[in-house]
């Protein structure tokens, strides 16, 4: 009977466990090389507690964050740790922001910042060093030095590194039907030694296996490049058009077969796995200057659950009082995860978090609040906010839980035989039971 009522206490305990994700931009980037790992190592810097803040409110278990510049062996990554676990209170509230702890967090390279070596902005000059004018138009990625505006994870859970699998280098022209060659404004744009050269990534595509109780769900990660900062050959609105395809061909059974990791493995992912797309897409579904509606190569994908979309009470509130291009739009403000340039696209739905069909999303939301608030000033740190689902926290199987109480009553027995032929043995004082996962 006792197994039993334990049977039922644990299904009603999974029932009640929730795994929040988020995605933020998090505009963690410097204009000078190193400048960021100086801005963390000092305590005094609003932006970045700001920015720490804001997740020590929303406290997610898993965080991708965009736009954190780069450095080896998780340097800034674990300086920005020792921030997040320090209560913030930015804003001088009657109550903090409480510390969050990730012991497992990535910092990845990015294909910005570094120099291709052609000149890709078609001005007549290819230049190769870092600072000089025109460098980060000629990078493979937009970057003022290598690795700018770079992509780190942080997860409570452990990540599985070996593994990972990066895509930077996986060249455009290598994908079946891709935009570069097929298209004519933009196969004439580059030259045939440009078209050979250039990777698909702007900063990186990343399969980020993360082990939750057991279950392994892939976190792809990327950040394509914004649809603009071009000229009429909309070099940028078909690269991240292309960048954004990626992630569906390589969900999709077979139609990843072309893809390669920077390792030489190649395929997509699995059939039947379990994943979550995540990052900023640069790409709203109805508004701004993305090519061909490409996000809606994810959003109509019958892999994808999109039964939920995040929303915010400050996105429509300020898209009202900004007015000017945010009052042509046709998208639904409170979708809205960027504020942007109000005379340029305005504000739009860029961050998106996807999980795969076979996980239910429980809640979801974009901090951004309303002006009211007296939180809302946090959300100055970036122009991006950050957006979150939660889905059901994968657990044990049944299976696993009930074979774990049968030798759990093997061992009892045992015990109690032990016992049975040692005279004057003193009962042994229960076992310590291992906490469980704690947010």
């Amino acid at each position: 009977m006792g197994r039993v009522i334990l049977l039922l206490l644990f299904l009603s305990s999974t029932a009640l466990a929730q795994l929040k994700i988020a995605t933020f931009n998090a505009s963690l980037y410097r204009d000078q090389p190193g400048q960021l790992l100086t801005d963390l190592a000092q305590p005094g810097d609003s932006q970045i507690k700001s920015i720490a803040e804001i997740i020590q409110r929303t406290n997610p278990d898993v965080l991708l964050i965009n736009e954190f510049d780069y450095f080896p062996n998780n340097a800034a990554i674990d300086l920005f740790q020792s921030i997040l676990s320090t209560p913030q209170n930015n804003l001088t509230l009657p109550t903090s922001g409480q510390p969050v702890v990730y012991p497992y967090r990535r910092a990845f390279e990015s294909n910005t910042g570094i120099a291709s070596g052609f000149d890709l902005n078609n001005n007549g000059h290819a230049v190769t060093t870092v600072g000089a004018t025109g460098y980060a138009d000629d990078a493979f990625g937009f970057g003022q030095f290598p690795g700018q505006h770079a992509i780190a994870l942080f997860s409570k859970y452990p990540i599985l590194d070996s593994q990972i699998r990066s895509f930077g280098l996986f060249k455009w022209k290598d994908m079946p039907g891709n935009l570069l060659t097929s298209d004519a404004a933009l196969s004439s744009y580059y030259s045939p030694q440009e078209q050979a050269a250039l990777r698909l990534s702007s900063k990186n595509h990343l399969d980020i296996p993360i082990d939750i109780n057991g279950q392994i769900i892939h976190f792809l990660a990327s950040h394509p490049t914004p649809p603009v900062f071009d000229s009429a050959e909309d070099r940028n609105g078909k690269r991240n058009h292309d960048e954004i395809r990626f992630w569906r061909d390589y969900i999709t059974n077979s139609a990843g077969n072309y893809i390669y990791d920077d390792a030489g493995q190649g395929g997509g992912l699995a059939a039947g796995s379990s994943f979550v797309i995540l990052g900023d897409m640069n790409a709203d579904p109805l508004d701004g200057d993305s090519f061909d509606h490409p996000i809606d190569q994810l959003l109509l994908s019958p892999l994808i659950n999109t039964s939920q979309t995040p929303t915010s009470p400050g996105g429509p509130q300020q898209a009202l009082l900004q007015g000017r291009n945010n009052n042509g739009q046709l998208g639904n403000p409170a979708f809205d995860t960027g504020d942007f340039n109000d005379f340029g696209p305005g504000n739009l739905r860029s961050d998106y978090i996807l999980p795969s069909a076979n996980l239910p999303i429980l809640d979801s939301a974009i901090f951004w609040p309303l002006s009211s608030d007296p939180l809302y000033p946090l959300v100055l740190a970036s122009d991006h906010r950050l957006v979150s689902i939660t889905i059901p926290e994968p657990s044990m199987s049944i299976s696993l839980l009930l074979l774990l109480l049968v030798l759990s009553d093997l061992r009892h027995l045992q015990r109690r035989h032990a016992r049975s032929v040692r005279s004057g043995c003193r009962r042994p004082a229960a076992a310590a039971v291992a906490p469980g996962h704690r947010r």
